[in-house]
């Protein structure tokens, strides 16, 4: 089993196509490319983690159409972790676990800790650990310790951990690093 990561899909959220300048005609264009681009990846024994904003807008309160577009994930497990869009109904889709915070031991690469918001320093960071995030869309691509998996920054496909190990190696190191972690070793 691989495990697959992205955030930030917003299905059905028609602004967030004008928000972020997504090259999209409309909402059910993007969920359209957007499924297609998951199921051209994600095996069906493997694991999808969205890290936050499954779907956002008027159709995100409407438990059928939710559940129809969750039916078309692939996969053997989906998890979210819960970002500031994932009402209640987004919750409640029959999800392999739903958090605001998961630790992954990767067996493809090094421990990931995955919250939807990004942090400054997280549990094992200084044993490699690396930091999955989404919120920030477009905005930042992280830092060497922490890489944004957003579908804004990754050509609207999911990635695996190699992926965001490859992308870790080119960013610069947290310019707040050495404040919050220079006596983590006392």
């Amino acid at each position: 089993m691989m495990n697959w990561y992205t955030a930030d899909t917003h299905f059905g959220h028609e602004n967030i196509i004008r928000h972020c300048g997504r090259p999209f005609q409309s909402a059910g264009h993007m969920d359209a490319v957007l499924i297609e681009n998951l199921n051209a990846k994600v095996g069906p024994e493997d694991a999808l983690w969205i890290v936050g904003d499954f779907a956002f807008g008027q159709k995100a309160k409407d438990r059928n159409w939710l559940t129809k577009i969750f039916a078309k994930l692939p996969g053997a497990e989906q998890h979210l972790i819960i970002g500031n869009h994932d009402g209640e109904a987004t919750q409640q889709l029959p999800w392999t676990s739903v958090t605001p915070l998961a630790e992954v031991a990767d067996g493809q690469g090094p421990h990931s800790v995955l919250c939807h918001y990004p942090m400054i320093t997280l549990h094992r960071a200084r044993k490699g650990a690396l930091h999955l995030f989404g919120h920030v869309h477009d905005q930042w691509m992280g830092s060497r310790n922490a890489v944004n998996v957003g579908v804004d920054v990754w050509g609207y496909v999911p990635i695996t951990i190699r992926d965001i190990e490859q992308r870790a190696k080119a960013l610069p190191e947290n310019k707040h690093w050495q404040d919050v972690e220079h006596n983590a070793e006392l």
